[in-house]
């Protein structure tokens, strides 16, 4: 019997045949990552990873690094941060107990309470003493916390007699840069005349407020308050000897003679009038606290000697001291 369709031949492979698919394979498309400023997962590989912290709970930080998280819950860190913060505690407390009995912030604040236009009165004040009135301070009222009347001395921008620590601080620093400058243009400036200088300067300003608090202990003038004070008058005359070292530049030395002659009178006068108040504080006029002073003729004698003696004697020979470093700034030049 033979069958219908086609038959090989004899020992010949069979022809092949692709397959048909009979469902449909979707292709998958391939997209580039997002960028990094893009907010989705694939942004951190630490986007999904919450901070640990020993200390607390606390939310997870997107995209913060573990090593950040690490060193905020170390122990040892927070430990760390325990330690400074009690430091900075005792050593504020240590200031405040051993330094604010003699020094209060905010009493210092009130001698640096001024003004553009108190500074440029003061100076002229301190040049030109001669033709000012009065000298006496201004002061104010105010109730105190016990329903007291407390009087008080206004602050220097409100008071041209009110002594300040702005003028003689830039005054001093002033001066130990210009008499730096003076040696470095006479040719004999080195790095240690500056400190030199400063040293010399300030060494000056500790003997004078030592002399004139003895005066006061022996004279039996109670001005522990007034320290401050002065401080500040005995900053005052660096404006007088400024002007004089700025004479050496003209290189007439009889011209440096006179204007330290005519500053050193000023600063004299100035100290005269002002420090009334505090060497002989016996009328309401000079102090407007109200405390009276119970003062005889003999003592009241002696105070005035003691005030003529040191703004006139005591300052000329600080002053010159201090001033008399142009003398030798300016003899390399001639």
């Amino acid at each position: 019997m033979q069958r219908s369709g086609y038959l090989p031949a004899s020992g010949a492979s069979p022809p092949l045949h692709h397959p048909v698919p009979q469902h449909h394979v979707p292709i998958p498309v391939m997209h580039s990552p997002p960028p990094p400023h893009t907010a989705t997962a694939y942004s951190s590989p630490y986007a999904q990873q919450p901070m640990q912290n020993t200390m607390g709970n606390q939310q997870p930080i997107q995209g913060m690094h573990p090593a950040y998280g690490d060193f905020f819950s170390d122990p040892r860190a927070a430990m760390a941060f325990q330690v400074g913060g009690r430091a900075t505690e005792a050593a504020g407390a240590y200031v405040e107990q051993n330094f604010g009995k003699y020094l209060q912030v905010g009493a210092l604040k009130h001698y640096f309470n001024v003004s553009n236009s108190y500074v440029l009165r003061k100076l002229y004040l301190v040049l030109f003493p001669w033709r000012h009135k009065p000298w006496s301070r201004s002061g104010s009222q105010r109730a105190g916390a016990n329903g007291q009347v407390d009087t008080y001395f206004l602050p220097p921008r409100d008071d041209i007699n009110s002594p300040d620590m702005y003028i003689p601080v830039m005054a001093f620093v002033t001066y130990i840069l210009l008499s730096t400058l003076l040696y470095g243009l006479a040719g004999h400036f080195n790095p240690e005349q500056l400190g030199y200088t400063a040293s010399f300067a300030f060494t000056i300003v500790i003997l004078e407020i030592g002399i004139i608090k003895i005066g006061c202990y022996l004279l039996s003038i109670n001005n522990d308050s007034q320290l401050m004070d002065l401080v500040a008058y005995s900053g005052y005359k660096f404006v007088g000897i400024i002007v004089t070292l700025a004479m050496t530049t003209l290189g007439s030395r009889w011209l440096e003679y006179l204007v330290f002659a005519y500053t050193f009178n000023a600063n004299a006068f100035f100290l005269l009038r002002s420090l009334k108040y505090v060497l002989l504080p016996d009328n309401t006029a000079d102090n407007p606290r109200g405390t009276m002073y119970a003062v005889n003729r003999t003592q009241k004698n002696r105070r005035t000697q003691f005030l003529f003696l040191y703004s006139y004697i005591v300052q000329v020979i600080f002053m010159w001291a201090l001033s008399s470093g142009f003398n030798s700034a300016t003899s390399g030049k001639k």
